[in-house]
């Protein structure tokens, strides 16, 4: 495998990683269809774990089986699948070395009361992933939880230890918890500091969610009036954000967030495409459909992200 030249000038950023990490990072951005542009579509499957099987999986019953997402991943040409432990132990023999994957270490679940702190488990570690021929580790945080700086002490500890024995380290960054509103979880004030938070625990991948043009933060708010920072549609929001991940020096992808139309889908792509985002991560709005829906959409997508739809 050969590195193309965009691949490279992305791997340049990386100035401070091991070989080993340049290489996992490398095999994501050469894989499937999108492989040399730049561009990543990744299948994260952890919803089961955060919202149950039913809740995930009855949409489409073929998707209890933890085969049928590796199988999806593999045909629509992605990235990268990402999913816990235990889907991803379910399928490593048969799909050895078929898609790169992302070992999913941390995980929620609604079973705890209200009055818990948003957090999440420990459920797996840098030697499951080493184990399985995982490309990179990925681990939540939520920033403005009360559990936050538990969680920052955690990931930096997991991604030097990732680091160093090569393996890539993709941060979900996810504003919940006591010190951020509903609105605000999606506001865009908070969705670049979140953006921000993950580059600075170090990760090489930032998976963030889209937001809106809501402004939480008062005195952030001053700031983005005084300075007419544009946050006017999609795409502006998007580039901001990229903007607040070293000025576009870390990879950053968009999560699709709860099942919606495909146009809607779609819309959202362009709007990544046109901000400077490196692609889309994708998971109920993929395999909460049927499988042929599933590969029509994703194969949309590359073409948006190839400038071709």
């Amino acid at each position: 495998m050969r590195a193309s030249r965009t691949v490279q000038k992305i791997l340049a950023n990386y100035e401070g990683e091991t070989p080993g990490v340049k290489a996992n990072l490398a095999r994501m951005l050469m894989e499937g269809k999108l492989g040399g542009t730049g561009k990543m579509i990744i299948l994260p499957v952890d919803q089961g774990f955060e919202h149950g099987p039913a809740r995930s999986f009855a949409p489409n019953p073929a998707g209890y089986d933890p085969h049928y997402h590796y199988q999806l991943a593999i045909d629509a040409g992605l990235s990268a699948y990402a999913a816990p432990l235990g889907p991803l132990e379910a399928g490593a023999d048969t799909f050895a070395g078929q898609i790169p994957t992302i070992l999913k270490v941390n995980s929620a679940n609604s079973l705890m009361s209200d009055t818990a702190g948003k957090n999440q488990a420990i459920t797996a570690s840098v030697d499951d992933a080493l184990r399985l021929g995982c490309s990179a580790i990925g681990f939540t945080i939520y920033p403005g939880s009360d559990m936050a700086l538990d969680m920052f002490e955690e990931i930096v500890e997991m991604r030097k230890e990732a680091a160093a024995k090569g393996v890539a380290t993709v941060i979900w960054s996810y504003p919940r918890g006591e010190a951020i509103t509903k609105d605000g979880e999606t506001g865009i004030d908070v969705a670049a500091y979140a953006a921000h938070i993950a580059a600075l625990l170090g990760a090489h991948i930032i998976k963030i969610k889209l937001s809106t043009d809501h402004l939480m933060l008062p005195e952030a708010k001053k700031v983005y009036e005084k300075e007419q920072i544009d946050i006017s549609d999609l795409a502006a929001r998007v580039r901001h954000c990229v903007q607040s991940s070293f000025n576009g020096r870390r990879i950053i992808v968009f999560s699709g967030g709860a099942a919606k139309g495909a146009d809607a889908v779609y819309d959202d792509a362009r709007a990544i495409l046109a901000g400077g985002g490196n692609g889309s991560i994708i998971g109920r709005n993929s395999f909460q459909r049927s499988r042929e829906d599933a590969l029509a959409m994703l194969q949309k997508l590359v073409d948006i992200y190839k400038g071709k739809a």
